[in-house]
């Protein structure tokens, strides 16, 4: 990790360029929403600082994380797995992502309309991860690295509805 001597003065232009890092889309929502890791390595923290220790480290870009709360350019979070800690905003993406749900070897189906008898067309295995391009009446539209179709929003984490 790389440390970094600051002068007194510099700490106002330090400040602006870490909002400017932040995505504006993320910076305008209020909690609780979805967002994703968007880095190959994020840390969760107990607190909203780096002076806070390290909870967990993720190693999984594109992982759909919860934002519950925000403080500064800082955001609580929970995992799929339901741990809490705080993240940096700029480790975040406003890309909605979720994680498929379910035990080891029990692949699920994606399908090629939003309808239970609709024709498989993939089958994916819980914790395979995929962007999320429309939900509504339960399906939600998956695509995981451009293989698309349509899962039971019930067999997914990234998407229930929010407060």
């Amino acid at each position: 990790m790389r440390r970094f001597v600051v002068k007194i003065t510099a700490v106002p232009c330090l400040m602006a360029l870490s909002l400017a890092l932040t995505s504006p889309a993320m910076a305008q929502q209020q909690p609780p929403y979805w967002a994703s890791i968007d880095e190959p390595e994020a840390r969760m923290r107990t607190g909203p600082s780096t002076e806070y220790p390290t909870m967990w480290i993720y190693k999984r870009e594109r992982l759909p994380i919860k934002i519950l709360a925000r403080y500064k350019a800082w955001r609580k979070v929970e995992d799929p797995d339901g741990a809490q800690g705080w993240m940096h905003a700029r480790l975040l993406s406003a890309t909605q992502t979720a994680i498929v749900l379910g035990e080891k070897g029990q692949a699920q189906p994606l399908r090629s309309n939003p309808q239970s008898d609709a024709k498989v067309i993939w089958r994916v295995e819980p914790g395979v991860v995929g962007k999320i391009t429309q939900c509504e009446n339960g399906w939600c539209l998956l695509d995981v690295t451009g293989r698309r179709g349509y899962v039971d929003q019930d067999l997914i984490w990234g998407d229930e509805p929010l407060k």
